[in-house]
């Protein structure tokens, strides 16, 4: 476990360790009045300009949580909002070679363009609104699911690699709504 008083300690960090560490939890102040130290949002950008990506995080006590931070996987899904921030990065100059290595590479093999959507972003796809039109008791459950039910579903349509794949995942979706039923409880 690790902490920094600033973006420009853990940057300094991360321009000496990036290459041999494995990964860390970052120990992150909750906000509150008067609290200056270095933020999720900070920390965020200064591991993307290395090529690192944010994990899970965890709590730790009432003043403090815990972020895991570690370098991308080869294979690796990239976000459209991680993608819009390395681009607002490289513009301001930040950018690394360790982190436009990785935007080099998910640009080559396919991932910049296949780029997911964030629960805050997520639309409905036209194939799962006509699906749902087939069946009213579906619709209706879906439009009473939570952020988190509602985005678990799209993303996992959206991250279907094959047409077929991304039929099933409708159908089944589609059935286990109609059934009153959510991914999570």
């Amino acid at each position: 476990m690790l902490s920094f008083d600033s973006a420009e300690a853990f940057e300094a960090w991360l321009a000496e360790h990036h290459a041999s560490c494995p990964g860390i939890w970052l120990k992150l102040r909750k906000k509150g009045p008067g609290i200056v130290a270095l933020d999720y949002a900070q920390a965020l950008d200064v591991a993307l300009c290395h090529g690192w990506i944010d994990g899970r995080k965890a709590k730790l006590d009432d003043e403090w949580w815990l972020q895991r931070f570690t370098p991308r996987k080869p294979n690796s899904k990239w976000s459209k909002v991680n993608r819009d921030k390395v681009a607002a990065l490289i513009e301001q100059g930040r950018m690394r070679p360790a982190g436009q290595a990785e935007i080099d590479r998910a640009k080559a093999d396919g991932r910049w363009e296949a780029a997911y959507d964030g629960a805050k972003t997520a639309t409905v796809p036209d194939d799962l609104t006509a699906a749902l039109a087939a069946e009213p008791s579906a619709a209706a459950f879906f439009e009473t699911l939570d952020r988190r039910n509602r985005y678990a579903i799209l993303y996992r349509i959206q991250d279907a690699k094959k047409a077929g794949t991304r039929a099933r995942r409708i159908e089944k979706f589609v059935a286990m709504l109609a059934k009153g039923e959510k991914l999570y409880p």
